[in-house]
């Protein structure tokens, strides 16, 4: 992966994980590095758009709540956290991991943040399907009623 798909899908993690899940993790690591607030959190509305049938004209679904934080580590590393709904905190440590990720910390965070992340979103998805196949009918073997 190039550096920008490999960011772009550490942050989509970062966003999609639960707050309590991430808070202990980034717990867990002891971490405490010197940072500023380019950008303290904020939590600000945004328009989802959707398209109808995926290929249809856009339309405004409706607005969702987002918030936001970008911060500067002591060595001058940018990083940013965009997260779904209120979660202060959950923006800030988005935005130091992704800061983390982009220097020599990258393959301890690996290991101790976005493994273990990855890894229950990958369980929360196949639990998810699993609960779906579980309702799925298979008309084909349904007796036609032609005797």
């Amino acid at each position: 992966m190039t550096d920008k798909t490999e960011r772009k899908a550490w942050m989509g993690l970062l966003a999609r994980a639960p707050a309590g899940e991430l808070n202990s993790l980034w717990s867990e690591t002891g971490l405490t590095p010197d940072y500023a607030h380019l950008r303290p959190p904020e939590v600000g509305g945004v328009m989802v758009r959707g398209r109808a049938g995926a290929t249809g004209a856009p339309f405004n679904l409706g607005e969702m709540t987002v918030t936001r934080c970008a911060v500067r580590l002591a060595d001058g590393t940018v990083g940013h956290g965009y997260v779904q709904g209120r979660g202060k905190t959950h923006a800030t440590q988005a935005a130091l991991i992704d800061a983390l990720m982009q220097g020599d910390q990258a393959e301890t965070l690996r290991a101790a943040i976005l493994s273990p992340l990855q890894e229950a979103e990958e369980a929360r998805r196949t639990a998810r399907a699993a609960r779906a196949a579980a309702t799925k009918v298979d008309f084909f073997t349904m007796m036609r009623g032609e005797d």
